[in-house]
């Protein structure tokens, strides 16, 4: 099974698409809430500078944010 990791906030809308695009494939995720500013730094890092959420990442590669993933699994679902 794949690694999935995702960085969210509580109130973003496109992390809850994110999410539900998992939940529908009955994907498991790690969910990690940026609630400092080490969290923040540490997707910043990941992402290559990406500041918006969510940043998502399957087996450590980086996938992108929300419409990228919608993209992601049109590729492999086709």
């Amino acid at each position: 099974m794949k690694k999935v990791e995702i960085y969210t906030t509580q109130i973003c809308p496109y992390c809850i698409r994110a999410k539900n695009m998992f939940k529908d494939r009955n994907i498991s995720y790690e969910e990690i809430q940026i609630t400092s500013q080490e969290l923040m730094q540490e997707m910043l890092d990941r992402s290559s500078g990406r500041r918006t959420v969510p940043q998502i990442f399957i087996d450590g590669k980086h996938i992108g944010g929300s419409d990228d993933l919608y993209e992601y699994f049109k590729k492999i679902e086709s």
